[in-house]
């Protein structure tokens, strides 16, 4: 267990704890559970807000040796601490890039005629030129070739793709007919590439019955902790904690006013307390809770004092968060005391609820004021 020391533990009002045995064992778990040849790891967005330098170390420890990021920088940061690994780029080829793919050994996904012909003229004056993945949209309408495209273009490009991939819209829904349309279509495009490696399950797509392993497996948010299987019980485990300092509490009366605004009415006397986090450190101020929108049954955020689920109480401001905490003892509610606010029963998921987002932009928005700690590395 190590502290990082960026910020101070003493001096931080939050504290993110990252465990990266979990990350390794949720990584093992997907492998052996993909039936794919091989299973590589989305690590974009800094490793889904829990540190590309930390967690790129421990997968590739665990036996990772593919990583996918969206953005050439992020690629840059992998290739650093990943000197053997195989880094595709998931967000095409922007103009004029080509050389750093080459310099790097960076392989970029191409999704578009143009960057097709860009990298193609590439490779034909480049003796080294890395192999390239080709990306053919199968329902989701944002990047890619259109599977017509995609078949028309078989056996007439310039070069062979290392990877023929394609991205489920719609695998954590059970059923869902998206998805067995997809796969139908992605087989299509399969016996039009015979010997190119496919890949086109994600987290969820590799807990589909069949899954579609292919030959590369490629999760991303069920590594950090995050349910693949939302009908069902989550099987990964947990890999981020989060806990907020509690600063200051205070009574107050029945009808008092409470954050910007008033939009929260204490009913009755209630005991609050005010967290050392807020929308600066990526907790969604959509969590916030108001009078009006409890009472139209839209649910708010939450913390735990002691084990005790505690409501926030007000809006989430840039800084702070008040939660009530009258149902919370006096030693766990006190001046110093910490509140989880992502950990124990109260998982990545449900926050993302409670915020009216998802558990992704949670975990990518986790700020650079917490003290962070590693442990299981």
């Amino acid at each position: 267990m190590t502290e990082e020391r960026a910020i101070p533990a003493a001096e931080a009002g939050a504290f993110l704890t990252v465990d990266l045995g979990a990350l390794a064992d949720n990584w093992r778990l997907i492998r052996d559970r993909s039936g794919a040849v091989e299973c590589a790891a989305v690590v974009k967005a800094d490793a889904y807000g829990t540190g590309t330098e930390a967690a790129v170390p421990a997968l590739a420890k665990a036996g990772c040796r593919t990583f996918f990021v969206a953005h050439l920088g992020e690629a840059r940061r992998v290739r650093a601490i990943a000197q053997d690994a195989t880094i595709y780029v998931l967000n095409g080829l922007l103009p004029g890039t080509e050389p750093v793919y080459r310099a790097l050994a960076l392989r970029p996904i191409l999704g578009s005629a143009g960057e097709i012909a860009d990298w193609a003229e590439f490779a034909a004056q480049t003796q080294d030129a890395p192999p390239a993945a080709l990306h053919v949209d199968t329902g989701m309408n944002r990047l890619g070739l259109s599977v017509d495209e995609g078949l028309a273009m078989a056996g007439a490009l310039p070069f062979a793709p290392a990877l023929l991939m394609s991205h489920f819209t719609s695998s954590e829904e059970f059923g869902a007919a998206a998805t067995t349309a997809q796969i139908a279509a992605f087989q299509r495009l399969r016996e039009a590439y015979p010997g190119v490696p496919a890949s086109l399950a994600n987290s969820s797509g590799v807990f589909l019955d069949p899954a579609p392993g292919l030959d590369l497996a490629r999760p991303g948010y069920a590594l950090y902790g995050g349910n693949p299987t939302p009908e069902a019980l989550n099987p990964m485990r947990p890999v981020v904690r989060l806990e907020a300092t509690i600063i200051q509490t205070r009574d107050v009366p029945d009808g008092t006013l409470v954050g910007y605004n008033g939009r929260w009415i204490a009913r009755g006397p209630r005991r609050l307390a005010t967290l050392c986090i807020g929308y600066a450190d990526g907790y969604p101020r959509t969590a916030s809770a108001a009078d009006a929108k409890i009472a139209s049954g839209v649910e708010a955020g939450v913390a735990l004092v002691g084990g005790v689920r505690c409501p926030f109480a007000g809006s989430v401001s840039m800084d702070l968060i008040i939660l009530d905490v009258t149902d919370a003892s006096a030693e766990a509610a006190r001046r110093g005391a910490r509140a989880v606010m992502i950990g124990d029963d109260l998982d990545i998921d449900e926050v993302g609820k409670r915020a009216g987002t998802v558990g992704y932009e949670i975990l990518t928005s986790l700020g650079r004021r917490f003290a962070r700690r590693y442990i299981g590395g």
